[in-house]
């Protein structure tokens, strides 16, 4: 961020009343998101004032004083990033933590964790530290509720915090089913909470929730660990374990705010991509809420107790929820991107690369993937994806079979609580050259759609969309039917979310293009390797150009290779 935005940032914030700032370092600078309306280009004012997060609290001080309260964060675990990869401790972070808190920090604030042996041990050292910084400086936790076994997954994944063997030993038979994943997130939340409040501190503690805008979890938390007051649940809980910190709007924008400090702010936090080929759910909803109590929170409730992730209905305050602080959408780093992808420079090799994950799972996952892994869904059809792949010269991210009534317990298929039938409609989404679009395959959605057979969706970098559908559909891919429960929609999929997504799904071009440049700044000029990436990050800028994102539903769930024998059709 340049110098005149974060001035205009502080500026809104002391003008609202918000005193309390968390200075994190965010997302690498990217010109075109921030930039103000009436900015001109100005030499003396770049971000390279800005690099660090202690830039930023360094700024904050010399320049407002004391009025702003300033938190940092801290890893427990250790920082993922590329300088210790591997060997992720944090010790290598302590140095900088260090750095940080003799610039003007008031307070820290850590990443989501699980292993709470870990954090204790984190906080122990830090209490212990012979430069004496940290004896009493507020050190606040950072706890996510469990919401879903896929987001733990994912989230962990890209945070590299530990997922503990018992944890997944008792998510493990329960994980296709939310409701129940949800119930057991509560319980090992209260019990990290439980042990967090036995480490003995010489002051009131906090914690910081990642809520991802799903409150019931939290709510229910905070009144197991008796954390808030039963008389007042307007005020603040007033015991020995104080939640200085109220986390509102989940992790993208999360407003913090205590009784010792005055005020809020917010922190960047950017989103992670949830589409690959996998099962097109993130998390498969189960309807009933699992809190159901009769304090004002729950009466007065009104979003999903479940995260819908990309595939579910955008009018929810959780769809497509931010995750952790990633430096990119991609979810490995600059040297990982190049050894697993290479230096693309022709259509031929895309399409290799996507042919070669299918059929060999080499490499193991694509930009556009979560995992390392195909989903077993994702198996049953990989022939067809195969053949549409290497024939058609779709290069697809996500999709899912056809299913048509099968048991909620099915090992592959099934999810929500046992007893239930589960069905879905064929779908696939790829990437195709516009003039492809253009001349044969939109040509054949049409035709296809109208007999019936199919909707579709397309969009562009450049944001042209294209569709069968009118703006108010809304189309069901996956549900399913319990005893005592209304028809449960897992999945879904509409115009918004598949705008909102596509943005992504570009941008993941250029993140992939940003990695091939970060590693080609080593290299020497004339070296014949710089000159390839070179090449290949023109030809990737050129495919997010060039090319259209399409999703096509096929509505007869009934036979299950009904979509893609139509795709295949002259």
């Amino acid at each position: 961020m340049k110098r005149r935005l974060v001035d205009q940032a502080l500026e809104e914030a002391k003008a609202l009343g918000v005193r309390n700032i968390l200075a994190l370092r965010g997302d690498p600078p990217r010109e075109e998101e921030y930039r103000l309306e009436t900015e001109t280009d100005d030499e003396e004012d770049s971000n390279e004032g800005f690099t660090w997060a202690i830039d930023l609290v360094r700024y904050i001080r010399r320049v407002h004083g004391d009025y702003f309260c300033i938190g940092v964060a801290a890893y427990p675990e250790g920082h993922s990033d590329l300088s210790h990869p591997i060997d992720q401790d944090p010790r290598y972070d302590l140095p900088y933590l260090i750095d940080k808190t003799k610039a003007g920090a008031d307070f820290i604030m850590t990443q989501l964790f699980y292993d709470v042996q870990a954090y204790t041990q984190f906080e122990k050292v830090l209490r212990e530290h012979e430069s004496d910084l940290f004896r009493t400086i507020p050190i606040i936790p950072g706890l996510m509720p469990i919401q879903s076994f896929e987001i733990l997954t994912r989230t962990t994944k890209l945070s590299h915090a530990k997922l503990p063997s018992g944890l997944l030993q008792r998510l493990g038979p329960i994980k296709g089913d939310d409701e129940a994943v949800k119930s057991m997130g509560v319980e090992v939340i209260c019990e990290i909470v439980e042990d967090i409040k036995s480490v003995k501190t010489s002051r009131p503690r906090g914690i910081h929730f990642f809520t991802l805008n799903l409150e019931k979890s939290v709510t229910e938390i905070l009144e197991r660990c008796h954390l808030i007051a039963p008389e007042s649940l307007e005020e603040s809980a007033i015991s020995d374990f104080e939640p200085t910190v109220n986390g509102i709007d989940g992790i993208n924008g999360d407003v913090f705010h205590n009784r010792t400090f005055s005020a809020s702010s917010a922190s960047a936090a950017a989103q992670l991509t949830t589409n690959s080929h996998r099962s097109a759910s993130p998390t498969r909803l189960a309807v009933p809420a699992i809190y159901n109590g009769s304090n004002p929170f729950s009466r007065e409730a009104t979003w999903d107790d479940y995260p819908n992730g990309r595939f579910g209905d955008a009018r929810s305050p959780a769809f497509n929820p931010p995750l952790t602080y990633s430096p990119t959408s991609l979810t490995v780093s600059p040297t990982q991107a190049l050894s697993l992808w290479g230096t693309p420079t022709i259509l031929a090799e895309i399409t290799n690369l996507f042919t070669s994950h299918l059929t060999t799972h080499s490499p193991p996952q694509l930009p556009w993937s979560e995992s390392a892994t195909l989903s077993p869904e994702t198996a049953l059809i990989k022939n067809e994806l195969t053949t549409l792949t290497e024939t058609e010269g779709y290069w697809t991210i996500a999709s899912q079979p056809a299913v048509d009534g099968l048991p909620s317990t099915h090992p592959t298929h099934g999810w929500g609580p046992p007893g239930g039938f589960v069905f879905q409609k064929a779908f696939v989404e790829f990437f195709v050259p516009i003039t492809t679009f253009q001349s044969t395959l939109k040509p054949h959605l049409q035709s296809l759609h109208s007999r019936g057979e199919v909707s579709y969706y397309a969009i562009t970098a450049s944001n042209h969309f294209e569709t069968s559908e009118p703006p108010s559909a809304v189309h069901a891919v996956t549900w399913g039917s319990f005893k005592g429960k209304e028809i449960a929609t897992a999945t879904m999929v509409e115009e918004v979310s598949f705008r909102a997504w596509g943005e992504e799904a570009f941008d993941i071009w250029n993140e992939w293009s940003r990695c091939v440049g970060e590693m080609a700044r080593g290299l020497r000029q004339g070296d014949e390797q710089k000159e390839r990436m070179r090449t290949c990050r023109e030809f990737l800028g050129r495919m997010r150009r060039e090319s259209v994102l399409v999703n096509v539903i096929g509505h007869e769930y009934r036979e299950g290779g009904r979509l893609w024998e139509i795709l295949m059709e002259e």
